[in-house]
């Protein structure tokens, strides 16, 4: 029997009606809408970058708008019975970035214009929180109905300077002075939703809203945007035959790589497994595992507030911290934490009830590398594309066990590169090979405790466990030396891997590896 042919997939595509009529795969997240339209009158919902936030405001916008037809064969099709129609204002600030405050201030004011055009609506006040006053009360005079307003990304105009000490504040101003209505206007309104990715504090933009509903770590709202791994298994199961016919691979195996590559995501605890929704689509639509969500843009927000913050990459994930700590305002955060977390380059992985601590680290293989990737210039400057070339060249080397030869490619190509800040010390060295053997998307560990000491670095392979000691301007025998005095192979007995033993030593003045020596344990 011939197999009937699969749904297109939408991928990039963020409009609910789109994909509805042009019979897309859609994951049902109809109940989470139904649920949270009887929660509360203001909703606020953050999520990272490409997790489905604009999907979920353009389905509130159908469902709002009373479009009955687009919601056949879903949940709240079996739930809704009145299907009213309601005026919806719908926001998106989604390209209110790189501006200066008069550039931003004109964006709102034409976002406003597009939202009275629809609605035969005329103004011609040049300030965004009297236009948007006027809009409501106007929607609702001409309609009869209270008004919905859909804010999406309400923090982009903010991402991009919130490392600028001088400009946040204006530009956070302006966006605190465009939201100031909404309390006003409270007898006009039906329903207000804002999505984000960061959560600036109450007090500097919402300041008069202060019922504004947070339910991004609310277990009830934790898949609300993502695909679940059940949801995964049950709408999209047939996309994971396809993409294991076309490598081969088994449907558990693939299964396997695709959690491995893209899951692991928790916006609260306890939490379903959800899966990055722009990854695990665009490799269902190529058929190739691949780093799509980190190919789609490195924010640069998030990189100046790596190197404010002077962040060490074997540092990024792996602690426990109160929610407080992550689940924190952006613009006075003391650390990186927030930001890495709302982002979505770190996750909640377990929470212990009795002391209350999360424990936060990085979801996946595509968010270990990308972040990696994106750190490496922080040690070869400018000299990346040379670094990525020999890094791959350094991994088919470690599938072949080779280390003789990965540690002379990185010899070599240490060599070439300008003078580093920090370069003469250990920890530069030991971040670096961190930074490399994490881009090799292979379990990688620094500073591991032992009963007798601790290893400079662990790398687990498929094939083996490696253990490396470094040493700066000694030699690899001095290095060897320490890790077999203090036994440190000992730990790693019930492995189930062979041992290899590394001793290197770093030369500080070339500035690149002195020697090496390998040994099986």
């Amino acid at each position: 029997m011939e197999k009937k042919p699969l749904k297109r997939l939408p991928v990039g595509i963020q409009t609910f009606s789109e994909i509805r009529e042009n019979d897309m795969l859609y994951i049902d997240k109809t109940e989470y809408i139904w649920n949270m339209i009887h929660l509360s009158k203001y909703i606020f919902l953050s999520r990272p970058r490409r997790f489905g936030k604009s999907l979920l405001v353009s389905t509130l916008q159908a469902y709002f708008e009373g479009r009955k037809d687009l919601f056949k064969g879903l949940f709240i099709e079996t739930v809704e019975k009145e299907w009213t129609e309601y005026p919806v204002l719908i926001f998106s600030m989604a390209s209110g970035k790189h501006m200066e405050k008069e550039q931003l201030e004109r964006y709102l004011l034409y976002i406003l214009e597009e939202n009275e055009r629809r609605f035969g609506i005329t103004s011609d006040s040049k300030d965004p929180n009297v236009r948007l006053k006027n809009l409501i009360a106007s929607a609702y005079e001409k309609t009869g109905k209270k008004v919905v307003i859909l804010i999406d990304e309400y923090d982009a105009p903010l991402l991009d300077v919130v490392h600028e000490e001088q400009t946040l504040p204006v530009l956070r101003n302006v966006m605190r002075n465009f939201y100031s209505p909404l309390k006003d206007s409270d007898p006009y309104l039906q329903f207000v939703v804002l999505t984000g990715i960061t959560k600036f504090s109450q007090l500097s933009i919402f300041s008069e809203l202060n019922n504004l509903l947070n339910i991004s770590m609310d277990e009830e709202y934790a898949a609300v945007c993502g695909i679940t791994k059940e949801e995964m298994m049950t709408q999209a199961y047939d996309y994971i035959e396809r993409l294991a016919n076309a490598n081969k691979w088994t449907n558990e195996e693939t299964v396997r790589q695709l959690a491995q590559q893209y899951d692991g995501y928790h916006f609260t605890w306890p939490s379903p497994d959800i899966f990055n929704p722009f990854s695990l689509l665009n490799a269902f639509a190529r058929n190739r595992i691949n780093n799509y969500w980190f190919a789609s843009g490195t924010p640069t927000y998030l990189i100046e507030m790596l190197r404010k913050f002077n962040v060490v990459p074997s540092k990024i994930g792996g602690g426990s911290v109160l929610a407080s700590a992550f689940d924190a305002p952006t613009e006075n955060m003391k650390d990186i934490t927030p930001l890495l977390y709302q982002s979505g380059y770190i996750t909640i992985k377990e929470y212990n009830r009795a002391s209350k601590l999360y424990t936060l680290d990085i979801p996946n293989t595509e968010i270990r590398v990308g972040l990696m990737d994106s750190l490496l210039p922080n040690y070869v400057h400018e000299y990346c594309v040379e670094g990525g070339t020999t890094i791959g060249y350094m991994y088919l080397a470690l599938l072949k066990e080779d280390l003789d030869e990965m540690f002379s490619l990185l010899q070599a190509y240490l060599l070439t590169v300008p003078y580093c800040d920090n370069a003469n010390s250990e920890g530069h060295y030991q971040q670096l090979l961190y930074v490399i053997f994490s881009l090799f998307g292979r379990y990688v560990e620094v500073e591991v405790h032992t009963p007798t000491g601790r290893v400079d670095i662990v790398m687990k392979t498929d094939k083996a466990l490696y253990l490396f000691e470094l040493k700066l301007n000694m030699s690899a025998q001095t290095a060897m030396k320490q890790i077999d005095l203090k036994d440190y192979a000992s730990k790693f007995a019930l492995s189930g891997l062979p041992i290899v033993k590394v001793g290197i030593n770093f030369d500080p003045e070339r500035r690149t590896i002195g020697n090496w020596k390998v040994e099986d344990a």
